[in-house]
């Protein structure tokens, strides 16, 4: 029993420090005009359904150069409907053995495109005018971008589970936007939204580095931050939302994928983060509920209650869901603990090998980050 409180006493210390960070944060993302122009890149497989509003807004961005779909082979007339809107679309050519599809179409879409500046966006984000401009003037000071959207989630069940998914990624590495760097291999990156310049990212190797990885953005992240690169990750909830699940079923299912971070981080890594989710999220609730909470655990489910209000901000429509998060805790611990153990290796009708990880390997020899 010592041991335990021992454990949880020093998984409190680092769930505390990494919370902590959330007080000096980079400032968001602010629309901006009259900056270069901008070529976005849009990967899509199969997205009719959704990639409407993505085009409508980035169409409507006066920064955008070109909007590129790169069309991997869907099925359902995507193509079609994103040249009506006014994308230009590139026919995605066969995916080669050992590529996993959205590199492979972004590494098609960043050699087609003809700016400086290129950004990356998912076919389920919303973004408003301003962002494009956004993103581009933040890359004077960093040389890749990423940006966290606000979340659109359909019902208190969705925004519930999907809340509490969040706060154990908070938990695990700390708050968007932190104004201290984390080491490398600590590095979190969202590639929903990213930005780069374009020359410097193909000198760099871009997607191919990371061409077999389920969790490419934070793997290509922590892969430049190693090559000297300044990586950002930028609250953009301002200027972009996004729409990823059409239910809390679909939250679970999907979020497996990515969640542990299984093909980015070592395995102790994943043990210590592990233990921080179980520690001091979930054993709290556990005493409490039993009628045995000790200080600490009262001082913890202090400290996951705070955590309520900033979530609030990850969200387009705070509801229900986002109060009722903590009571999905132990639920989300279970996935996490069940994704790390079995990753996920499927992804839109495709099934991959694991790769070698290449973010365990050393920095690219002279490699610095350039513009």
């Amino acid at each position: 029993m010592r041991a335990l409180t021992l454990a949880q006493a020093a998984a409190a210390g680092v769930a505390g420090a990494r919370l902590a960070r959330g007080r000096l944060r980079l400032p968001p993302l602010a629309p901006a005009d009259g900056g270069p122009r901008v070529s976005v890149v849009i990967p899509a497989r199969d997205e009719r359904h959704r990639i409407g509003p993505c085009l409508r807004g980035v169409l409507a961005d006066p920064a955008a150069a070109e909007v590129i779909v790169v069309d991997d082979r869907s099925g359902d007339g995507t193509a079609a409907f994103a040249a009506s809107l006014g994308a230009r679309v590139l026919p995605g050519a066969p995916l080669p053995d050992g590529w996993v599809g959205k590199q492979w179409a972004l590494h098609q879409g960043v050699a087609a495109a003809s700016g400086d500046i290129v950004v990356t966006l998912d076919a389920d984000t919303r973004p408003r005018p301003g962002l494009l401009g956004a993103l581009a003037a933040r890359l004077d000071e960093h040389e890749l971008v990423t940006a966290g959207p606000r979340f659109i989630c359909d019902g208190a069940a969705e925004q519930a589970l999907h809340a509490s998914f969040l706060a154990a990624l908070v938990y695990r590495l700390g708050p968007v936007g932190s104004a201290v760097p984390p080491p490398p291999h600590r590095v979190l990156a969202n590639g929903q939204c990213t930005a780069f310049r374009r020359a410097a990212m193909i000198s760099a190797g871009g997607f191919a580095r990371v061409r077999g990885h389920m969790t490419d953005d934070v793997a290509l992240g922590r892969l430049l931050a190693a090559d000297g690169w300044r990586v950002a990750f930028l609250d953009a909830g301002g200027l972009l939302e996004v729409d990823m699940h059409a239910s809390a079923a679909e939250v679970w299912r999907e979020w497996g994928r990515s969640l542990p971070l299984a093909d980015v981080s070592a395995p102790r890594d994943r043990a210590l983060d592990l233990a921080v989710v179980w520690l001091a999220m979930v054993l709290p609730q556990a005493r409490a509920l039993a009628g045995r909470p000790t200080r600490l655990d009262l001082g913890l489910l202090a400290m996951r209650l705070a955590l309520l209000a900033p979530l609030r901000g990850s969200y387009t429509r705070p509801g229900p869901g986002v109060w009722l998060s903590p009571l999905l805790d132990a639920a989300s611990a279970v996935r996490l603990t069940q994704a790390t153990l079995r990753p996920v290796r499927t992804w839109r009708g495709r099934t991959y090998p694991a790769p070698v990880t290449p973010a365990a390997r050393p920095p690219r020899p002279g490699r610095t980050a350039g513009r």
